[in-house]
């Protein structure tokens, strides 16, 4: 790829978001019925490819149950109100309530309430009761002082996200997170990231995780790159992770690790071009924010909106389209891309002429810059 010369001191390569692509088919079409969207990550296996983010205003217990009738995995923020409060009824009414113009200060107040161990496991336990896969997610800061809790809770996959997550951090505090040691040491798959680079990723990988997630800087509720100026778009991202895990794959001799795109999929067509781009599998917030039995019932915000000294987040009204199963599996009484999930990404596959995820992950791609 050539770069271009932003100054004569610097020089930068293009990236595509998903904006800037578009999926070409194949020379043959099929029958909606025979694409498979089975997905699997390590023990685990899936009805279909698309996870409900670890936000507060996606996933409880409740709706994490919902996915799973419809065939998903939802994880759980194990940092979030559900923790915190015993019952977080009356702070998600608070958060329904506020103007999105001055709600930070609100919601760095209701974050503020410390995490209590004991939630950790009630809510992991109360899922585990509901028979579905339980995965829970703690931020690469809190996974060495919660690991224990969780774990001995019965989570099923472990989630480390982060705004971004390195291999590989230099700290003058306490002692980092060594996240290829604490891996190995667990009896449960660990999901981690995010990542956007090949380098990144390959370290990531060799940390033993089964899963790496792909994207920081994005999502309909970040500011992260107004804040901080860090962002890479996603269609690059994604393919460049998904050279780290056939590069891993070979290095390894064998050993594939789940490329899982996560953030800036706001409608059903971005969760395409992010199979085809090489992902096994994507995470995806706003749009079930919409549903009108979400936690958050139209609005939307990730925990990086309540730090206390730089949030990098904002509360945002996306009011709601329809219950949480029509969103993931239909039917759609909108042509916006914001409702069957499932059966948009089918019908994808099956207009490009691909048969099952791996094989849709050769789909040709074209730029189309706007």
């Amino acid at each position: 790829m050539s770069d271009v010369e932003i100054g004569r001191s610097k020089r930068a390569r293009s990236a595509y978001s998903f904006d800037d692509v578009s999926l070409v088919p194949s020379r043959r079409t099929r029958d909606d019925e025979l694409v498979s969207l089975g997905w699997k990550i390590d023990a685990y296996s899936f009805d279909h490819p698309i996870i409900a983010a670890p936000m507060d205003s996606v996933v409880s217990p409740a709706t994490a149950a919902t996915f799973s009738e419809n065939g998903g995995l939802a994880i759980l923020n194990l940092e979030g109100v559900w923790t915190r409060y015993e019952d977080p009824t009356g702070v998600l009414n608070d958060i329904a309530a506020l103007d999105p113009k001055g709600a930070t200060a609100k919601l760095q107040e209701i974050y503020a309430k410390p995490i209590q161990p004991e939630l950790i496991a009630a809510r992991i336990q109360e899922m585990r009761a509901s028979g579905i896969t339980v995965a829970g997610s703690l931020s690469p800061q809190r996974t060495a002082q919660f690991a224990k809790q969780v774990v001995d809770a019965g989570v099923d996959i472990f989630v480390i996200r982060g705004t971004t997550v390195s291999a590989e951090h230099v700290s003058n505090g306490g002692e980092a997170l060594n996240l290829k040691e604490f891996i190995y040491q667990l009896d449960v798959p660990v999901i981690v990231g995010g990542c956007a680079t090949y380098t990144a990723a390959l370290h990531l990988m060799r940390t033993g995780a089964a899963g790496v997630l792909v994207g920081f800087g994005g999502g309909a509720a970040h500011t992260t790159l107004d804040v901080l100026g860090v962002r890479v778009p996603m269609a690059s991202a994604v393919a460049d992770v998904a050279a780290a895990r056939r590069d891993y794959l070979d290095e390894s001799g064998g050993r594939y690790v789940s490329v899982i795109a996560d953030g800036s999929m706001g409608r059903s067509g971005d969760v395409s071009k992010a199979i085809a781009l090489g992902a096994d599998a994507v995470v995806v917030g706003s749009t079930f924010a919409r549903a009108t039995d979400a936690p958050g019932r139209g609005k939307h915000w990730g925990i990086e909106a309540t730090h206390l000294e730089l949030p990098r987040g904002e509360l945002v009204d996306l009011g709601t389209t329809g219950s949480l199963s029509e969103i993931i599996s239909g039917p759609s009484h909108t042509a916006d891309g914001t409702m069957n999930m499932i059966g948009a990404l089918r019908r994808a596959m099956a207009t490009c002429g691909y048969s099952d995820l791996k094989e849709f992950q050769r789909c040709e791609v074209v730029v189309t810059p706007n």
